[in-house]
């Protein structure tokens, strides 16, 4: 029996290009393999004979299953993103897709940049515009200090650069 789990909250509609093109490379990719891989091997295993016992066919239903999913999601969080293709004409605040330098009060500085949550990639420094660190920061300026609340407490920044072309 599986556990009843409560909802996620939705998430912002905002994408950037490059997310969107990700995303749509991503859905292409599916469609391209469930037609040219699964299907034709999902019929092939349920012609093998008795399903209930037939271990590939369960894999590949399974498998069948998880791409479908996949691709319907994609489907509908694309109808529902909004592509931000411009930056802000303020650009001395921090908004969505900025890269962000900030510095902690040991003088270690990392820079992120904000994007959608179909974008986040921590190695890279992309963070989600509903993360609590890109809350803290929409609309300060350089200079500006933020004080964020962590999971492991709390920490303060100091922003040290605003960028929107990296």
């Amino acid at each position: 029996m599986a556990r009843w789990r409560p909802p996620r909250p939705k998430s912002s509609p905002y994408i950037t290009p490059a997310g969107e093109r990700a995303l749509q490379s991503e859905l292409r990719d599916l469609w391209k393999k469930r037609r040219t891989e699964v299907v034709p091997a999902l019929s092939a295993a349920a012609a093998e004979g008795d399903r209930s016992e037939n271990a590939e066919y369960i894999y590949r239903k399974r498998q069948l299953a998880e791409i479908d999913r996949r691709v319907n999601y994609l489907s509908r969080r694309l109808d529902a993103v909004e592509v931000v293709r411009q930056a802000p004409p303020a650009r001395d605040r921090v908004y969505f897709s900025a890269y962000v330098t900030l510095s902690d009060p040991e003088g270690e500085t990392r820079t992120y940049r904000i994007v959608g949550a179909d974008e986040t990639d921590a190695p890279l420094g992309y963070i989600s515009v509903d993360s609590p660190l890109a809350r803290a920061l929409l609309g300060k300026r350089k200079g500006d200090s933020v004080a964020v609340s962590l999971p492991d407490g709390s920490a303060e920044y100091c922003i040290e650069s605003i960028d929107y072309e990296n």
